[in-house]
C-alpha cells in the first residue's frame, strides 16, 4: 500500500482517493496493474499500468473502479496548476492512456516522484515538484482542447445505438397501422425532432425507412408459394398499407413492377428479374 507523504510544493502521495472531497485538491490516480472501470458514460474500459485517471471524492461514481484495481494516488493542490476550477471540473473522471503523448510524460515523471517520495530519505526538490505540476497542467489543457471531439464521438455513438434500437422496434411493429414518428418517439422517450435528426444523419427519413421495410415485407410474403390465392390488397393491409392503389404505385416505384406482376412471377417458379 502506498504510504502517505507530506505535501511537497502542492503534490503528495496518499493511500487512496478519500471518501470526502476537498475543494482545494484534485486526485490523480496512476494505475498499477491491469484492471477495469466504468466511465462517466457508463462504458466499461480496460485500464493498463501507468494509465492516469482524474478522480473526485465528491463524485465517487465517476468513474467506478473494479475491486481489484490498484493505483498510486497523487493529491494535487488545484491552486498550483494555474487552471480554473471550472476547467478542472470538466476533466474529472477522464482516463488518459499512459503510453502515448502526453500521458507517457506525465506517468514517467509521476513514477519518479512516487519512487523518490517513498524512499527512506526522500529528497524531492522543487524542480521535480514543479515539473510534475506543470506536466499535469499541460495534460489538463490537452484534455480540454480535445473535449469537443470526445463529446462529439460520444454523442455519435449514443445516436447510433439509439438508431439501432429504433429500427428494431420499427421492424417488430410494421403491421401496426398507427405506427408513426410520434409513437416511435414516445416509445423511446425522445422528441420527434430528435428522431428525425437520427434518421436524417443516416441519409433517410423516418417515413421512408418504415415504408421501405413494409414494402420489403410485402414483397417477401407475395413471393412465397403459400401466398397463392392471397390477394395483394390483403397482404398490403396486413403490413400497414391502407390504400391498395397507393401500395401498388409505391411498390412499382420501388421494384419496377406491380405487386400482382411480382406475385405471379415469383409463384410461377420463373427466375425473377433483378430488382432495381
Amino acid at each position: 500500500m502506498t504510504k502517505p507523504t507530506p505535501p511537497s510544493g502542492g503534490i503528495s502521495l496518499v493511500p487512496a482517493v478519500p471518501d470526502e472531497g476537498d475543494e482545494g485538491f484534485l486526485y490523480l490516480g496512476m494505475i498499477a496493474r491491469t484492471s477495469s472501470a466504468t466511465t462517466r458514460d457508463g462504458n466499461k474500459v480496460v485500464l493498463e499500468p501507468r494509465d492516469l485517471v482524474f478522480c473526485d471524492p465528491a463524485r465517487r461514481d465517476v468513474p467506478q473502479f473494479d475491486d481489484d484495481c490498484r493505483m498510486t494516488v497523487f493529491r494535487i493542490a488545484r491552486c498550483h496548476l494555474g487552471v480554473s476550477a471550472a476547467d478542472l471540473d470538466r476533466v474529472l473522471g477522464a482516463t488518459v492512456p499512459g503510453r502515448g503523448h502526453p500521458g507517457a510524460l506525465v506517468s514517467d515523471l509521476l513514477s519518479a516522484f512516487a519512487t523518490e517520495a517513498q524512499s527512506p530519505r526522500p529528497l524531492i526538490g522543487d524542480r521535480l515538484t514543479r515539473s510534475a505540476l506543470d506536466l499535469v497542467a499541460v495534460l489538463v489543457m490537452e484534455l480540454l482542447e480535445t473535449e469537443p471531439a470526445r463529446e462529439a464521438s460520444r454523442a455519435e455513438r449514443a445516436g447510433s445505438e439509439m438508431l439501432s434500437r429504433i429500427r428494431a422496434y420499427i421492424d417488430r411493429r410494421l403491421m401496426e397501422p398507427d405506427l408513426s414518428p410520434g409513437s416511435i418517439a414516445r416509445a423511446h422517450h425522445i422528441s420527434v425532432r430528435y428522431l428525425h435528426k437520427l434518421f436524417r444523419n443516416d441519409g433517410i427519413t423516418v417515413g421512408q425507412w418504415v415504408r421501405q421495410r413494409r414494402l420489403d415485407s410485402c414483397r417477401r410474403e407475395l413471393s412465397r408459394t403459400r401466398s397463392r390465392g392471397v390477394t395483394v390488397a390483403a397482404v398490403a393491409n396486413r403490413w400497414g398499407f391502407s390504400s391498395p392503389a397507393h401500395f401498388s404505385r409505391t411498390f412499382r416505384e420501388a421494384y419496377g413492377m406491380t405487386p400482382s406482376q411480382w406475385q405471379a412471377l415469383a409463384t410461377s417458379g420463373a427466375r425473377s428479374p433483378a430488382l432495381r
